[in-house]
Formats: C-alpha cells, sequence, structure tokens
C-alpha cells in the first residue's frame, strides 16, 4: 500500500467508526423518545400496512400532487438505496484502486442499474436543487416571502442534504470514468481483461473514461483512491451531522418516513382524515361515564408534549420541511400566524430539547434542579429553557413576519401561541398534502382539548356556542320546537318519526335536517329543495323533528369532547331507537359526523350525502333536469344560471373523497357550463366555517370566504354552488362583501346543487326556475347570527 493508501484507510475508517457510533447513539435516543409518548396501537393488519408502505414508497401516490418533483425525488430516492453497494465499493478501491465486489462487480445487470440510477440521482437532485430555488422567499409573493412553501424551512441543512447527494452521484460517475480508464489498460497489475472496458460494462460512462485514458496506471489508481476516500467522507459526515441534529428532518426522513408511513391511522393507506381519534388516558379510550375516577393529574388531551402519543412524536421527527402543508393551509394563505409546517418543527424542537430532562433519572434532576440551572451538568441550554417553557400554548408575542420559525429557549414562556392554536380550521389540506402522513389535525386538536376540558382557556365566542348547544341543542340557541318551520307550506307532507311513522322502516331513508337545516334562512332553502325533490322521485324519507340534536361537531373540533359526547350519545341513542340505518344529510359536518364517528359510540348507520342520492335518483331517471326554454337565463335563488362553478366542502371532499356526484349533477344540467376553479378537489380552498371556525370572529389576516369567493367569481361563474350550509354561509357572506367591493354583481348567486337540481326539475313540471325563491318561509324569532 502507498502512504496515500494508508492516509485515506486511517481517515475514512476513522471518520466512518465515529459516524457509526453517534448514529446508533442518535437511534438509541429516538426510540427513547418515542417512548416518552403515550401508548397507542397502530400493528393492526401488518399485510395491510405493508402493501400500503410498498404503494406510497415505490408509487410515489402521496408525492404526486406535484408530478416534477416526485419523479425527481423518486430517482433520488432509490439511487440512495441502490447505489450503497458503490459505497462498499468505495472502501474496497481504497486497498485496490481496481477493486470490484465479488460476483456483482462485473455483472453488466448490475452496472447497467448502477450507472442508470447514478445519472437519474445526478439529474433527479439538481432538479430538485432548481425547484427549491424558484420557489425561494426572495423570489415568492406575500410579505418576507410567505407564500413560498420554503418560508421558514432550516435552508443551511436542505442545502447540505442537496450538496451531500449532489457529490456522492458525482463520485460515482467519476469512479466508474477512471475505473474505465485504469481497465483499458489492464487494471494495476496489467492483468485485467482489457475488454471489461467497454460499452457492455460502461454504457453511459464510457465516454467519462475516455477523458482519463491519457493519464498514466499509477495516476489513475491515486485518482480512484483520492475519490474513492472523498465519496466516504462526504457520506459519513452526512452521517455525523445527522447523527448530532436528530430534528434534521431533512435528512432523517429518508429513514423515519418508511415508519410514520406504516404507523399510518389506517392500515388501508386512507388520509388520516375523517373521524377525530377519541381521547386516549394511558392508551386507553376514555370513557366520560367514569371520568370522576381519574386521577387528578390525568392529561385530557395535550398540556405537555410528552402528552402526544409516540405517533405523534414520530410524525414531528418525520417533518421533512417541504412546506406543501403550508402551501395549502388557508389560515397561512391569508396571512394568519399559523402555518402547519412551522407548528409541526416547534413541537419537534421543543420534543428533543425536552427529552434529555424528561429520559434523565430523578436523581440527576433533582440535583440539576437543587444546585440550579447554571451547575446542571448534562442539560445543553436549550434543555433548561424547554423544562422551564411553562405550557405548549400561551402567549409568545410572536412576530407575525416569522412566527414559529424556530423554538427559541429563552424566549415566552410557550411553544405555541395561542392564535396559530385556534387559527386552523381543520380543513385537513396539510393532512391531504402531506408525503410523509403527518397527522397535523390530530395534534391540533389535543392541544384545543387541554386548553378547553383542564384551562377552559378558549376564545370568547366560543362560550355562546357551548351554552346554546348545552341548553337547547343547537348552536343558535333557538327552541327545538322551531326546528320544523322549515316545512311550512311544502305542498306535501313531512312524516316525522313518532307522530307519522311508527319507525324508520316504513319509509326509505331518515333525513337528518341538521341544525343549520332547520334554523338558518340560507340553509332551510336547501332543506326544502331536498324535500321536494325526493319527493317528486317517489322516495319516502321521514325526520326526527325536535327529536334532533346538533351532531357536536364544532363542539369537537373546539376541544370540548365533554360537550361532544353528551351531545352524540343522546343522538345514537335516538338514531338507534328508532332504527335508523341510511341516513341521507346536507350538511358536510353532520355528513362526516355521523359517518366516521358516531361508530366510535356505538351508532353505525349508512349515511349518504344529499348530492349522492340525488345523483342516484337522475341516473335512475326519476328525476329528469330539463333545459330552460329557449335557453334563456333567468335568476332567482335556485336558478341554474349559464355557468356554474363548484366549491368542494372540506368535510365532504378531503375529508370523505366526494367529489364525483355533485360535479356529476351539476354537469348533467341541460344549458349550464361548468367551470372549474383552479384550487379543486384535494386542493380546493377552504371557505373558513370548519373546526368552530363557524362560531368566531376572524380577526387576524385578511377573510378566508372573500379568498375563496374571489377565486369562484374568477371563473365568470353566474352561481357558485355549494354542498354544504356552512359553506353556503360563508361564501354568502363573500359574495355580499365583493357585490359592496365592486368586484361582482347581483347576478351572481351562492346556492346549493339541490337547488339547482329543483330549478331544473320544475321546468320539466311546468314550473318556473326560480319558484323556490318566491316560497314564502317563516322567520325564526330573532337571534344573534353567528360570526361569519
Amino acid at each position: 500500500m502507498s502512504a496515500l493508501q494508508i492516509v485515506a484507510v486511517v481517515v475514512c475508517f476513522g471518520v466512518t467508526a465515529v459516524a457509526v457510533a453517534l448514529l446508533v447513539k442518535t437511534v438509541n435516543h429516538f426510540l427513547a423518545t418515542f417512548r416518552l409518548g403515550q401508548p397507542e396501537d397502530r400493528g393492526d393488519d401488518k399485510g395491510a400496512r405493508t402493501r400500503t408502505l410498498l404503494r406510497e414508497f415505490l408509487g410515489h401516490t402521496r408525492m404526486s400532487r406535484l408530478p416534477v418533483v416526485a419523479v425527481a425525488h423518486w430517482f433520488t430516492m432509490v439511487s440512495f438505496g441502490v447505489l450503497v453497494f458503490t459505497l462498499l465499493n468505495a472502501f474496497g478501491q481504497l486497498f485496490k484502486p481496481d477493486f470490484t465486489l465479488p460476483l456483482i462487480g462485473h455483472f453488466p445487470p448490475y452496472e447497467w442499474v448502477t450507472e442508470f440510477f447514478a445519472w437519474t440521482g445526478l439529474l433527479g437532485i439538481l432538479a430538485l436543487i432548481v425547484i427549491r430555488q424558484k420557489n425561494h422567499p426572495r423570489s415568492a409573493p406575500g410579505e418576507h416571502g410567505r407564500r413560498s412553501r420554503f418560508f421558514g424551512s432550516t435552508w443551511w441543512q436542505a442545502y447540505y442534504v442537496e450538496l451531500t447527494i449532489l457529490g456522492v452521484t458525482v463520485c460515482i460517475l467519476t469512479l466508474r470514468g477512471l475505473e474505465y480508464a485504469l481497465e483499458s489498460k489492464g487494471g494495476t497489475t496489467g492483468t485485467t481483461a482489457v475488454g471489461d472496458a467497454s460499452a457492455l460494462h460502461y454504457p453511459m460512462t464510457a465516454w467519462i473514461g475516455e477523458l482519463f485514458t491519457s493519464l498514466s496506471v499509477d495516476t489513475l489508481a491515486n485518482t480512484i483512491v483520492v475519490v474513492a476516500a472523498v465519496k466516504i467522507l462526504i457520506s459519513f459526515a452526512w452521517m455525523i451531522t445527522i447523527a448530532l441534529q436528530p430534528t434534521m428532518g431533512v435528512a432523517w426522513h429518508r429513514f423515519l418516513a418508511f415508519f410514520n408511513i406504516f404507523f399510518k391511522r389506517h392500515a388501508d393507506g386512507r388520509t388520516s382524515l375523517g373521524e377525530l381519534q377519541p381521547i386516549r388516558v394511558g392508551g386507553e379510550v376514555l370513557d366520560f361515564e367514569n371520568v370522576d375516577d381519574l386521577d387528578e393529574d390525568a392529561a385530557l388531551g395535550v398540556g405537555k408534549v410528552e402528552d402526544f402519543t409516540w405517533k405523534g412524536l414520530l410524525d414531528f421527527s418525520t417533518c421533512t420541511e417541504c412546506g406543501r402543508c403550508q402551501s395549502q393551509c388557508p389560515a397561512w394563505n391569508t396571512d394568519k400566524p399559523l402555518s402547519p409546517k412551522l407548528l409541526v418543527m416547534a413541537l419537534r424542537d421543543h420534543a428533543y430539547a425536552k427529552s434529555p430532562w424528561l429520559l434523565a433519572s430523578e436523581e440527576v434532576r433533582a440535583a440539576a434542579l437543587k444546585e440550579g440551572a447554571d451547575a446542571a451538568d448534562g442539560f445543553s441550554e436549550a434543555t433548561r429553557g424547554a423544562v422551564a417553557t411553562e405550557q405548549l400554548v400561551g402567549e409568545t408575542g410572536y412576530d407575525i413576519r416569522n412566527p414559529l420559525q424556530a423554538y427559541n429557549p429563552h424566549g415566552p414562556d410557550a411553544v405555541i401561541d395561542e392564535d396559530v392554536l385556534w387559527s386552523c380550521t381543520t380543513c385537513g389540506a396539510c393532512v391531504e398534502q402531506c408525503p410523509v402522513d403527518i397527522e397535523h389535525v390530530d395534534a391540533i386538536v389535543d392541544l384545543r382539548r387541554y386548553k378547553n376540558l383542564i384551562e377552559s382557556a378558549f376564545p370568547a365566542e366560543l362560550n355562546g356556542l357551548f351554552k346554546n348547544l348545552e341548553k337547547n341543542s343547537n348552536p343558535w340557541g333557538l327552541a327545538p320546537r322551531l326546528r320544523m318551520d322549515w316545512a311550512k307550506d311544502l305542498p306535501f307532507e313531512v312524516k316525522q318519526v313518532g307522530q307519522d311513522v311508527e319507525d324508520l322502516s316504513e319509509v326509505d331513508y331518515l333525513f337528518w335536517v341538521g341544525c343549520a337545516g332547520a334554523y338558518e334562512d340560507r340553509a332551510k332553502k336547501t332543506t326544502r329543495a331536498v324535500a321536494e325533490l325526493l319527493d317528486t322521485a317517489g322516495v319516502t324519507f321521514a325526520v326526527l323533528g325536535d327529536g334532533e340534536a346538533c351532531t357536536g361537531d364544532s363542539a369537537r373540533r373546539a376541544g370540548n369532547e365533554f360537550l361532544f359526547q353528551m351531545l352524540a350519545q343522546q343522538n345514537v341513542e335516538t338514531l338507534n331507537e328508532v332504527g335508523a340505518s341510511t341516513i341521507v344529510v346536507t350538511c358536510a359536518h353532520c355528513f362526516n359526523t355521523i359517518k366516521n364517528e358516531y361508530p366510535q359510540l356505538g351508532g353505525r348507520y349508512e349515511v349518504l350525502h344529499h348530492t349522492q342520492l340525488l345523483n342516484r335518483l337522475v341516473r335512475e331517471k326519476r328525476l329528469t333536469p330539463v333545459a330552460r326554454p329557449g335557453d334563456a337565463v333567468t335568476t332567482g335563488a335556485a336558478s341554474t344560471g349559464a355557468k356554474v362553478t363548484y366549491h368542494d366542502p372540506c368535510y365532504l371532499g378531503r375529508h370523505n373523497q366526494v367529489y364525483a356526484p355533485p360535479r356529476e349533477l351539476l354537469q348533467i344540467l341541460p344549458g349550464v357550463e361548468y367551470a372549474e376553479m383552479e384550487r379543486s378537489k384535494e386542493k380546493s380552498f377552504c371557505c373558513g366555517a370548519g373546526g368552530a371556525r363557524m362560531w368566531m370572529e376572524e380577526k387576524l389576516g385578511t377573510r378566508i370566504n372573500t379568498n375563496r369567493t374571489e377565486e369562484a367569481l374568477a371563473t365568470g361563474a353566474e352561481r357558485i354552488a355549494v354542498g354544504c350550509p356552512f359553506c353556503k354561509v360563508m361564501l354568502s357572506d363573500g359574495l355580499n362583501a365583493a357585490i359592496q367591493d365592486g368586484k361582482a354583481t347581483d347576478a351572481v348567486e351562492v346556492v346549493d346543487v339541490a337547488q339547482m337540481l329543483l330549478a331544473a326539475v320544475r321546468r320539466g313540471d311546468g314550473g318556473h326556475e326560480s319558484d323556490e325563491a318566491k316560497t314564502p318561509e317563516p322567520q325564526p324569532d330573532p337571534e344573534p347570527a353567528p360570526v361569519a
């Protein structure tokens, strides 16, 4: 061995030993940190989980929302695994420059795969570098580049990872060229088969090798040793760096993402949306009938970082800081302080700052407290700051230009500001977009639960909501006797269970009217339209009348789990008593709650959204929409209009994947042109009412409903169709604001899909499409309207 080889071997093996030791230590710290979290069973149906992992990993199904990024990332990712054999080969080349791996070293298919993924890995990382720079905050709109999905990401870490991959792939391709040149000269001993230096073995790097053929054998051999050493040092310097930075998600997701995907909520791979998870104490679902038996220090929700489940801590650790969640978040896009990415980063940084203290023995902690922070040997400044932080959520005095960019141990006595927590609409855009299946909404609601149930600290507007739900079982606080006022003056009888029918076996469907459908004037029109369409189609249905109570959606998403349980149990008992089996609803929030959350309380029913049922009835020819006479455009709250766009309710679309039925209904209306908004389906923009935001004033940034309404108006549509009463309220208010500002005319209306279908069906019955608008509706007693 030459002196160069001896130095290279000593340095490379020394660095490798340090890297492996540090990596093992950090992996053990990861496992210990995850064990700090609360227990949770995510090990069911391992076969389905494995199939989900393989599908998402090999198919990049979660990455496909950004196709170019998905392709570039796929090749970069696969090259990371495939090219690991080149690292083993590099170690051999330190001792013998013409070394090749036994058996496979000169096996052509292996060489082809190696060169293919070396080149595609290089091109992939170059593409990702360009994309990151193209989307850099310096050139993005919004104050300080807030519209960049990379705003707030840790830039040096991203650059380091990108340059590492770039350096490794360049070294691999350079080594292949040098190997070709050396073999063309017979190798270091002159006995290597010169025929190996051919396009058969070097199909994509032979041209590089030709550039080196003028060098001597010794020069080629020494150059191979140097390049191999550089490749090894780049690789293991990266390993040392990530071992010293457990919060370096842009690197660690390469390993942790496999586990996060495998342990996602649903084994079959469904997005972790729809139902919220029940409160657990010690890993067991809380039995609210025995809540008085809980220990005094039992956490209801999350008040400390260790109150998150182990899966929650794994979520935070896996975050890649790609910012896809941030780019889709309605709160962030309307200049509010909530960014799902920055929230996860802050919780991650806090968890790993605090974990050394939590993992220390009682004796060590007692000694540290006794001697004082300055003498707390073994605890970093960040750890002491994390321990001193009194609460996860509180007033932080954040800077709106840079909220939650990183956890600051010297900052205020909270990690997350209250404004951040309560800005969330639980629309699920973050969860839908996340390529590594982080469950942001669950974390936010768990934080709200603690603030609500333990600290009684929540926005003042929610006081009225909770009182109304407790007293009258509806958000408006109106009397239950008014629940049937929507049905007055209809030309047919609306049957009530217990009065007109004994139980639901006598009818086809239970029509769940919902609080908005019964009390809110705009939503009543939808209720009446659905009832009339069902009657026209010969579908028998009954309603519960004053037997209905609010489903509890807003209470649960505001963190008031006790109130949700009270309302939900009451409804489940009622539904089971009357023999409910198939339920049709007009509210996306009721749809999600009854369909996905009531099974947690023993209520299992087939639940249909009204657009699903109406679409079925049209296809069965039981409802027939008819074109306007002469295709003339008329006006009216239920008219079809000439051009229509559709707004996806979050709790119908993203949370339940119901996208086609409402669109099919609109597209089948004769003489109506359908226009899709740019942000639609999985990428639909929230109306701003979810997560109990319907009942809270929007004081920060710009209004979410205005943002969405302006997008709808940009399509040129005369009708903005919706499938949820909350959306109807929010977009109607947004439209009114646009009209006042001169951005729209009175000719534009927000209507439910059912109202448009009714208008078209009535034309076939000889009616006029705006009759619905003329139908007198009884008005409820004056009550404060919800904040929208």
